[in-house]
């Protein structure tokens, strides 16, 4: 039996934010509200539709990363509904979660801090 080819495709944004953290190490510059630029980068997996030859029209993938960027870029991780701990782990569910309704829904989050060169990826199948 052949099996069916899956593609994976991606969007990327950027977007600014402060956040205050209460960790063990660091934990001076840590408990202080400082801010960071964030990436994220959302993957979609799964077969091309018959009638339109992709994955997900990377239009509508974009316009509902969009909204999630709107929620993130310059606020207080602190205080965003939903989010809980501004942490990279929180950041990937909080986004994943945020997109769980397109469809198909994303396969992959990844979130990191180039600046850092600190990241984590959150997959979902």
């Amino acid at each position: 039996m052949k099996s069916q080819a899956l593609y994976t495709v991606s969007q990327r944004i950027f977007f600014d934010a402060a956040h205050t953290l209460q960790r063990e190490i660091e934990a001076e510059g840590s408990r202080r509200i400082h801010g960071h630029t964030y990436f994220a980068e959302v993957h979609v997996q799964g077969p091309l539709h018959p009638d339109t030859g992709m994955v997900i029209d990377i239009g509508h993938l974009r316009v509902a990363l969009a909204v999630v960027r709107d929620k993130l870029d310059h606020h207080l991780l602190d205080e965003v509904p939903g989010l809980g701990k501004p942490t990279l782990e929180n950041l990937c569910a909080f986004i994943a979660r945020e997109l769980a309704h397109l469809q198909p829904a994303p396969s992959r989050v990844r979130v990191w801090r180039e600046a850092l060169g600190d990241g984590c990826v959150l997959d979902l199948r």
